[in-house]
């Protein structure tokens, strides 16, 4: 069984509630929510979001699904938001991050990823390839080369091929349980967006494990960016980016703990 977890933070400057609305009906299609469980954690979005939510929360009722809408009274940021939702999450269980402006085609795409890290448990981070990502196996710049390995196999199971590489954008991303006794959750440096799926890879890193892509589940990003939304983001990556590079450095030579448990200490991931 697997955990997803998702961030929103939808408002009316930055009309973000059509994505949600598309994330969550493409979930609805793919994902068997009487085995896997969604929760939805909300950073205050607007009223176009709530009136959605309460229509979800309907769909669940009539349904029988598993599925929850945790609301937040104010922004808190993409990491601590999704670590909110990991807090709930079984000991056994596998957590996937999500966006809330990707669809999914697939149905069963939960099940095959979970299947995937179960025959390789050394794979830590296990994400979906956005088609606008630079990893590839002929890459020029070695930090976005990767290698094609294929998931260990018996007779008359199906095959799986993951593409191990440095960094995996998280736009969808599943930890494996594995991986989660050994970081915790996810790290927020000091401001409310960026860089925590790039340093779960580097604490995955660290921690003995690889990050891969899985291939075979098309996904399709749906923000087609350049608002003005899209453009703060930008700029508040390019001015977070030396922070990020000394907090990754601290990892890499071991004077910042691979382990992070924002919440209370009795909580084990």
């Amino acid at each position: 069984m697997a955990l997803l977890g998702m961030a929103v933070y939808d408002t009316a400057e930055n009309q973000r509630s059509k994505f949600t609305h598309e994330t969550i009906h493409s979930l609805l299609k793919t994902v068997d929510f009487s085995k896997h469980t969604l929760i939805v954690v909300d950073n205050n979005s607007c009223k176009i979001t709530k009136d959605f939510y309460s229509w979800l929360r309907q769909h669940v009722r009539d349904n029988g699904l598993s599925i929850l809408v945790d609301d937040l009274n104010d922004n808190y940021g993409t990491a601590y938001a999704v670590n909110v939702a990991m807090t709930s999450r079984g000991k056994d269980e596998f957590f996937i991050k999500l966006d809330n402006d990707v669809v999914f085609h697939k149905n069963g795409w939960v099940d095959e990823m979970e299947q995937a890290m179960i025959r390789m448990p050394k794979i830590g981070v296990l994400g979906l390839k956005r088609k606008d990502v630079c990893e590839s196996t002929y890459a020029l710049n070695p930090d976005q080369r990767s290698r094609l390995l294929e998931v260990p196999h018996s007779v008359g199971e199906r095959w799986y091929v993951v593409e191990q590489c440095k960094h995996v954008m998280g736009t969808c991303t599943m930890l494996s349980p594995a991986l989660i006794k050994e970081v915790g959750f996810f790290y927020q440096m000091d401001g409310l967006y960026g860089f925590d799926d790039s340093l779960m890879c580097v604490r995955a890193t660290k921690a003995g494990f690889i990050n891969c892509f899985m291939h075979g589940i098309e996904i399709d990003h749906i923000d087609p960016g350049g608002t003005d939304y899209t453009k703060w983001k930008e700029e508040y990556a390019r001015n977070m980016i030396g922070n990020y590079a000394e907090c990754e450095r601290e990892i890499l030579q071991g004077t910042r703990s691979v382990y992070y448990n924002p919440f209370n200490k009795n909580i084990i991931p």
